[in-house]
């Protein structure tokens, strides 16, 4: 189905005023980085939360509820201070992540704050040494956050050179990157103009039955395919409507889409 640009930005805008509102995010991996004011900390959490965002959402929230408590109060200064021990209880399990891939991403994210000071400054870093290429950044990002990881492991973080949608990624920078009453936001490396759409099967859906894509496969070109339909109609925000269109698909309201919009 496809709807023109007036009659699909208002559709949109309908559903942002509906769904984009902090009270009813939990239960939601984002909800955790509302509980910390300190942007290192935020971005850290952040990390953790956006990497395990796969599967059930009740089991995610538990797996990042048992990480987050492995780091105390301030995970930014903690992981500083421990850079050489594991952390996380060798029971620890969440789908395909083990205790071992979750201890290696910790020590990673330790690697990377001790020398950058921030996952943000380590953002900057990949851009500078990209010449502000997002993906090849992006790709440098995600190489040294799963240094030491066991071959065929699964990856906490994926690298748009793999070609996935990279929708965990993809999510984190949405996270840390916009403003609104959804996102928290704090970075300034990038700006909301240059995200890229985080992708699953709920947005893919949905992108098709609106027409911003034609690609039968959620992979990286799905991704972008639909952050430039959603670029044309909002070019300094094309990831704003992300949340509210992703609560509309999780309560199964698709069936209920051809009315709507029709």
């Amino acid at each position: 189905m496809k709807m023109d640009k007036e009659k699909l930005k208002a559709f949109l805008e309908g559903m942002y005023y509906v769904y984009a509102r902090r009270e009813i995010i939990n239960p939601d991996p984002l909800y955790f980085l509302y509980q910390y004011e300190d942007i290192r900390d935020r971005e850290v959490v952040g990390l953790i939360a956006s990497s395990l965002a796969y599967g059930r959402v009740a089991q995610i929230m538990k797996s990042v509820e048992k990480v987050l408590a492995c780091l105390g109060d301030e995970p930014h200064k903690f992981l500083m201070d421990n850079d050489k021990f594991d952390l996380v209880p060798e029971y620890f399990k969440h789908r395909f992540t083990t205790a071992y891939d979750m201890n290696n991403f910790l020590r990673n994210i330790s690697g990377v704050l001790s020398e950058y000071e921030s996952v943000e400054g380590f953002m900057r870093e990949c851009l500078n040494a990209s010449e502000g290429n997002l993906f090849s950044a992006l790709d440098k990002f995600s190489e040294r956050l799963s240094m030491n990881r066991k071959p065929k492991s699964f990856s906490l973080i994926t690298a748009p050179k793999d070609g996935s949608a990279c929708k965990r990624l993809f999510l984190y920078l949405k996270w840390l990157v916009r403003h609104d009453d959804v996102d928290p936001g704090g970075w300034e490396v990038l700006k909301p103009s240059e995200l890229i759409v985080p992708t699953d099967v709920h947005m893919h859906r949905i992108s098709l039955q609106l027409g911003l894509t034609q690609r039968k496969e959620g992979d990286l070109k799905c991704a972008v395919e639909i952050t430039n339909s959603f670029r044309s109609i909002n070019p300094l925000d094309p990831t704003k409507y992300d949340f509210s269109l992703s609560r509309f698909g999780i309560r199964n309201l698709f069936s209920s889409l051809n009315v709507i919009i029709s």
